[in-house]
């Protein structure tokens, strides 16, 4: 019994905490958010949080044995399990934090497409572009102009789309950092 009074304090603790940091992002919330009134915006930004749900990323990866030969493939399974172990950690913060999205809680939000799972808080979508593209480029620099641009885009369309607040998406690309440089350590290339 005390365990489950103490995971219920730490839970209102988390949701507090979360409460008074919704409110001080919600301008900028709005102001984001605020790009769905426009349907060619909004259909832009719902696009590229599509391909970003990891199709560019899944391709991206079988591309670059093709692309590079043996030199691509140790910057593939690397960008692999980064990403397995960036699913499986984000998916343990969503699920431990539970932390509503914006759309959910902010008056004025609308969701400019539909959330993959129910909380916000990381950015998976962010994550992984982050780590994706950190490796990618680490491994073959001419990726930087299509990588980095692509990036950039899914962390702001989170935002934009009313599905994440910018500490979500900044948790996101720290988490995605880290995840790619500890595989740059543990697997160096070239």
């Amino acid at each position: 019994m005390h365990g489950a009074a103490d995971t219920t304090m730490r839970a209102a603790r988390i949701t507090g905490l979360f409460c008074r940091i919704d409110a001080f992002e919600y301008a900028w919330c709005l102001r984001l958010n605020s790009a769905c009134s426009r349907d060619s915006l909004r259909q832009l930004f719902a696009v590229v949080s599509r391909v970003g749900d990891g199709m560019f990323w899944y391709v991206l990866i079988l591309m670059l044995p093709l692309i590079y030969g043996g030199d691509g493939v140790i910057p593939a399974v690397r960008m692999a399990l980064a990403g397995l172990l960036g699913l499986a950690l984000y998916k343990f913060l969503k699920f431990r934090l539970v932390r509503e999205r914006p759309y959910v809680t902010l008056s004025g939000i609308v969701a400019g497409t539909q959330a993959l799972d129910r909380y916000s808080f990381p950015s998976g979508h962010t994550l992984h572009a982050t780590s994706f593209s950190i490796l990618a480029i680490d491994a073959f620099p001419e990726l930087g102009w299509l990588c980095a641009p692509f990036a950039a885009l899914v962390a702001m369309s989170r935002v934009v789309l009313g599905l994440h607040y910018p500490t979500d998406v900044a948790a996101g690309a720290v988490i995605g950092t880290a995840l790619a440089l500890g595989a740059m350590v543990v697997a160096p290339v070239g």
